[in-house]
């Protein structure tokens, strides 16, 4: 495994007595509660589960529990076409409950996406250009808003490179960029975002990883775009990208010093989407079963890129798209299997985030009572005895009396 000195932080605790004196020889047990590191899951299972809950036994057939201990960190469909289906009456509360229900167990939270071609809302198709862009302005502060401590992460625009010549359907995100120009569209829904939540952190989000990105995103730095982090797409349903365009995607993306989120992530368990298909959301298909073989490939492939990636200093997140099989294009692309059994590559992840990516460790104190280590990056549980605190990396002192 490369280097991850990056990874890691200084982790300083000191054991005292009642009176405050250092106690030497002090037993500590030091347990990683979360990671700085974002390990990220699409959330639509944990949303479907959290409303359907409360209605008889339906909010049991999905298995929360294992999703959300292997996950620091979820996103949110707020597509505009379904989160605002009938003009005027959006779904905030559902998106907002399930919010709530993450924060609450500790996960951070994005929403996807602000500002995007592709399921649009079709009654913005009634109104003029110049209706349809002070609307959609007005959705991000709406948006934004409403969730400001729930969401503080958003997907602000998708897919912006292909969204001037989108033809497939008529859709007034495609009218507008048109008029207004790529750039001039970031920077707008960008300013609108940062003047509703100026901590938020913001992303351009791509599946487009060939120099125009980069010449996208170029432009929109210079035009003062106020990116917070670079989103990059990897759904591989045709194939696993393979270490050389991993290493080559994060080279040429890394050169911009932004952080990078791999917002989609997909390897999937059974056999692979034919080459020809251009557009994956052409491959529709009933039946698409994962194998033993392809379950052994999604675990090795998936090992393989988590640990590039965690690898790079400029990457800070990851997100697998789907939690459970069947779910976008009916994909075995899930660490979970239709019957809600758990895939390898679920279980090796887990030793990954828990194990060998993790501080969990016993400690003595020295003579002042101190301990300093360094330890990956994040929340740490600290017990001496009966005696309980919490520490962060690179954060003051933890003192704990005992």
């Amino acid at each position: 495994m490369n280097n991850l000195s990056h990874r890691k932080g200084k982790l300083k605790i000191r054991v005292t007595d009642k009176v405050g004196n250092g106690v030497s020889n002090a037993k500590v047990e030091i347990k990683q509660k979360n990671h700085e590191f974002l390990f990220g899951c699409g959330g639509f299972d944990v949303m479907a589960y959290v409303l359907a809950k409360d209605k008889a036994d339906e909010g049991k057939k999905f298995r929360s529990d294992s999703c959300m201990e292997l996950f620091n960190y979820m996103t949110l469909p707020v597509y505009w076409g379904q989160f605002e289906p009938v003009e005027g009456e959006p779904l905030t509360e559902n998106i907002r409950k399930t919010a709530a229900y993450l924060k609450e167990h500790n996960i951070k939270v994005k929403g996807h996406p602000l500002c995007w071609h592709t399921v649009c809302a079709d009654w913005l198709l009634k109104y003029d250009n110049n209706t349809i862009f002070n609307k959609q302005i007005e959705r991000i502060y709406r948006e934004v808003g409403d969730f400001k401590g729930l969401i503080d992460m958003w997907d602000v625009i998708n897919e912006v490179v292909i969204m001037p010549v989108f033809d497939k359907y008529d859709n007034a995100v495609t009218r507008i960029c048109n008029e207004l120009g790529q750039v001039e569209l970031v920077k707008s829904v960008f300013d609108a975002a940062s003047k509703t939540n100026p901590s938020a952190t913001l992303l351009l989000n791509d599946f487009n990883t060939t120099p125009k990105y980069e010449e996208l995103i170029e432009r929109c730095l210079d035009a003062g775009g106020g990116l917070s982090a670079i989103g990059i797409q990897s759904h591989q349903h045709q194939g696993y990208w393979g270490k050389e365009k991993v290493l080559d995607v994060l080279e040429r993306f890394g050169r911009f010093n932004l952080p990078i989120h791999f917002t989609e992530n997909t390897l999937i368990s059974g056999d692979i989407m034919p080459a020809y298909i251009e557009d994956l959301n052409d491959w529709q298909v009933k039946d698409w079963p994962s194998t033993p073989e392809g379950e052994e490939r999604q675990t090795r492939e998936m090992e393989e890129m988590y640990t590039l990636l965690f690898s790079d200093k400029n990457v800070c997140a990851i997100t697998a798209w789907d939690f459970s099989d069947g779910a976008w294009l009916n994909a075995p692309s899930g660490f979970m299997r239709r019957d809600n059994t758990l895939k390898p590559a679920y279980h090796m992840l887990k030793g990954l985030i828990k194990d060998e990516w993790a501080t969990n460790t016993t400690a003595v104190t020295d003579e002042r009572g101190y301990v300093e280590m360094d330890a990956f990056k994040g929340s740490y549980e600290i017990n001496v005895g009966e005696a309980r605190a919490i520490a962060l990396t690179d954060g003051e002192c933890c003192h704990v009396k005992i």
